[in-house]
């Protein structure tokens, strides 16, 4: 075991990739003799050449759709946004493009595509550089998105998405790249459709992703001390839902509560709400519970900026609400 930054995770994983299969390339602004803005492709351009570290212009819309035809010509290319926010650019080819061209071209292509990047507000970034896009792309046939939150899963997800032959969209939160854990000496790759248990527990399950997850276990501690028993469920796959892995667990507790950085309006966690009670109604002895951002750009002011998103005093007041109701 060696304790890992997220980052560095993130580079072993893409460094592994290329090392096993020649057809892996990176794309991107300043991924090649840069090493990437948060250094996930550092040295990488002096191991594999300029032609799999492949340093592109300002130009999200022309190297996005640059990389759809690498795809489906064989190759397995790796886009990295510089920040998730510019592949609005790109939006045409990744939802247009990526996503369509398996079904369009009736199964004649595969598009084994990973577009992944930092996302999330961050501290201080301002409105444009504080985007949550992993809403934008969910309405979009043909992606899978993941949202790694570790460097263990981090790792391992990064490693099953570039060998999937269809486009996944890999959302990773611009804090948590200085996050440590120590990772396993030997290979692993993780699914790409399930969830992670992060905790049991009987009283109440909280569904959350990304550095969320982190806020969730900061309330625990103060809600265990109160003796409350909360189940903590890292969704990690944003499209499709493991809804397996929440089935279970909302038949064991009958009552969730959904952390999310999205949006409130149109978030994630409303699909979640509307899945939810489309398959576990008769389960549920309380409504759903979702806490999310508010529905304004992110501000600049770092106090008004964290007013905007979810702390660990709003889940923890959530649990106590929720479970005062049910006695």
């Amino acid at each position: 075991m060696a304790e890992t930054f997220l980052f560095n995770a993130l580079r072993e994983a893409t460094d592994e990739e290329m090392g096993r299969d020649p057809r892996v390339l990176v794309l991107g602004e300043d991924v090649g003799h840069y090493g990437g803005s948060y250094k996930v492709t550092k040295d990488l351009c002096n191991k594999y050449g300029d032609l799999r570290l492949l340093d592109t212009p300002i130009a999200e819309n022309s190297f996005t759709g640059m990389a759809v035809g690498a795809a489906m010509t064989g190759l397995r290319p790796i886009i990295e946004g510089m920040n998730m926010g510019f592949l609005l650019l790109a939006f045409n080819q990744i939802a247009n493009n990526a996503g369509m061209l398996r079904y369009t071209s009736g199964g004649n292509y595969k598009i084994p595509l990973v577009i992944r990047g930092p996302g999330g507000v961050g501290r201080q970034l301002g409105a444009e550089h504080s985007q949550r896009l992993e809403a934008y792309f969910h309405a979009v046939p043909g992606l899978k998105i993941v949202a790694c939150s570790t460097p263990y899963n981090a790792k391992g997800l990064l490693k099953a998405a570039i060998r999937d032959d269809n486009p996944v969209l890999f959302f990773e939160h611009v804090l948590l790249y200085n996050l440590k854990e120590n990772l396993p000496d030997t290979e692993y790759v993780l699914p790409l459709d399930k969830a992670e248990l992060v905790r049991s527990g009987k009283d109440v399950t909280i569904l959350t992703y990304s550095r969320m997850r982190h806020h969730v276990l900061q309330a625990l501690k103060p809600l265990l001390q109160e003796g409350y028993d909360p189940e903590v469920i890292d969704l990690i796959s944003l499209k499709p839902f493991d809804y397996e892995a929440i089935g279970d667990s909302i038949r064991k507790t009958h009552r969730v509560i959904i952390v999310e950085e999205c949006m409130r309006t149109g978030g994630i966690g409303a699909e979640l709400i509307a899945g939810i009670t489309e398959r576990f109604f008769d389960e549920l002895d309380a409504a759903p519970v979702r806490l999310s951002s508010q529905d304004i750009p992110t501000p600049y002011n770092g106090t008004l900026e964290n007013l905007t998103i979810v702390q660990p005093a709003q889940i923890v007041e959530a649990v106590q609400q929720m479970m005062a109701v049910a006695v």
